[in-house]
């Protein structure tokens, strides 16, 4: 792993020493704990390695009130130069006309070295217009995976190493746990997330019409198909016997799993740092399960995490120390640092290739799980991802739904036949706004 100290000592060969007066770039983004901290680690890094910049970094809340709050800024003029928004919001800041600076646009009006195709293709995809152009900065992307705590299970008579490829397996691991007296025998965080966007992608089924709203403004949500509704009824089913735990919305469960509570949780890969630091269980990390009768399954999952959007309105200086700091961050050894810190996807080639060869994967198995499981076929239409206008409402609907079938209250199909209903009149109010 890259230390601190040759982070620095690469930050310092990369952008060189300048005695020219500082130019602060605000940074707002939404990280707390030991990702908080990596991230002002990386501002430190850089504004110790020139003179020309400044970079502050302001923590603005979850990703929801961090979007919330750039766009108050934004109307209020005083919006920060740089602007975390998660991938819920692309389509939001995308039709944000006036507001956004395309990347592209900001690295060649600095005439900073910049190659949108050393990106790797399933994270850049996401984040980039019909004719290929980077729109925002991939930087924290992460994808779903199965953590698993190898205490707990052993701790059942199950042997820890047993394989969970399957949701079908990983239903008989459950029985086994909850008889043994396992209070917490499975828990998810970003239900909607993992238990529907992926769930869908993963199984090469859409979430909605029009390659998932990548094709158009016109678009209907179909997450109400078959097999979505087997794999909801089925956690509706597992939660009625106590073998699913919901925690909440976000990522509530973690705190269950880290502390020894839970045995299986489906969450993030970038809860790799949380559970690496706080973890007093000997634990793993598997592929995210799949149905093992679907056709084509697994194809490949998809990214949740966040990018970063330059701002309209600010200085030809500001954009230049911008365009450095984006390619500070984007650079081998910094981004291979955050990668093996974080359990973020590597967001190029050199720094996957670079992690390899550091022989990071082999001395910490598990942990290049999530770039195969992202990597291993490509993308297909209904596997690149969702963007969607109003998603962050959208998956406040599919919540709600949720949750009623947790408590038993709704069928699977009831519940999620109410979510497409309700969500299709936003994506409409959406359409009706910027088509």
């Amino acid at each position: 792993m890259i230390t601190r100290i040759s982070a620095l000592a690469l930050g310092t060969a990369l952008i060189g020493h300048s005695a020219a007066a500082q130019t602060q770039i605000d940074f707002w983004h939404a990280f707390t704990g030991r990702l908080g901290e990596l991230v002002d680690e990386q501002v430190e890094t850089f504004n110790a390695a020139q003179g020309d910049y400044t970079v502050v970094a302001s923590h603005k809340g979850n990703y929801s009130e961090t979007l919330n709050a750039g766009i108050a800024a934004f109307r209020a003029g005083e919006q920060p130069d740089i602007l975390m928004v998660f991938e819920v919001g692309t389509a939001t800041m995308m039709a944000a006309a006036g507001a956004v600076k395309p990347v592209y646009e900001v690295m060649a009006d600095a005439g900073a070295d910049f190659d949108a195709g050393a990106y790797i293709g399933a994270v850049k995809g996401y984040y980039t217009d019909t004719e290929g152009n980077m729109l925002s900065l991939p930087f924290n992307s992460s994808t779903p995976v199965l953590w698993v705590n190898k205490d707990a299970l052993s701790a059942a008579g199950i042997d820890p190493e047993i394989d969970l490829s399957t949701w079908e397996q990983v239903g008989e691991v459950l029985e086994t746990l909850k008889a043994s007296g396992n209070d917490c025998p499975m828990t998810t965080a970003w239900q909607s997330w993992i238990q529907l966007e992926n769930l869908s992608a993963y199984h090469d089924l859409p979430f909605a019409s029009m390659e998932n709203g990548f094709a158009g403004l016109d678009t209907e949500l179909e997450f109400n198909g078959p097999l979505q509704v087997k794999h909801i009824q089925t956690l509706g089913d597992w939660a009625r016997d106590g073998k699913f735990v919901y925690a909440g919305r976000r990522n509530e469960g973690g705190a269950n799993f880290r502390a020894g509570e839970c045995a299986l949780f489906t969450e993030s890969s970038a809860g790799y740092a949380g559970i690496k630091s706080e973890a007093q269980f000997d634990f793993s990390v598997r592929p995210l399960p799949y149905w093992s009768d679907a056709a084509g399954a697994p194809q490949n999952t998809i990214i949740g995490g966040a990018s970063l959007w330059v701002m309209e309105g600010q200085t030809d200086e500001e954009y230049k120390g911008v365009a450095e700091f984006l390619n500070f961050l984007s650079s081998p050894e910094i981004q291979a640092k955050w990668h093996q810190d974080t359990g973020y996807l590597p967001i190029t080639e050199a720094a996957a290739d670079l992690t390899r060869e550091q022989g990071f994967y082999e001395a910490n198995p598990g942990t290049d799980i999530a770039v195969k499981q992202m990597t291993a076929k490509e993308p297909t239409a209904n596997s690149k991802g969702v963007r969607l206008g109003n998603f962050d409402q959208i998956r406040t609907i599919i919540d709600e739904e949720l949750e009623a079938v947790w408590s038993g209250d709704k069928s699977a199909q009831d519940a999620l036949d109410s979510a497409v209903e309700r969500g299709n009149q936003l994506l409409r109010r959406f359409e009706q706004a910027n088509g």
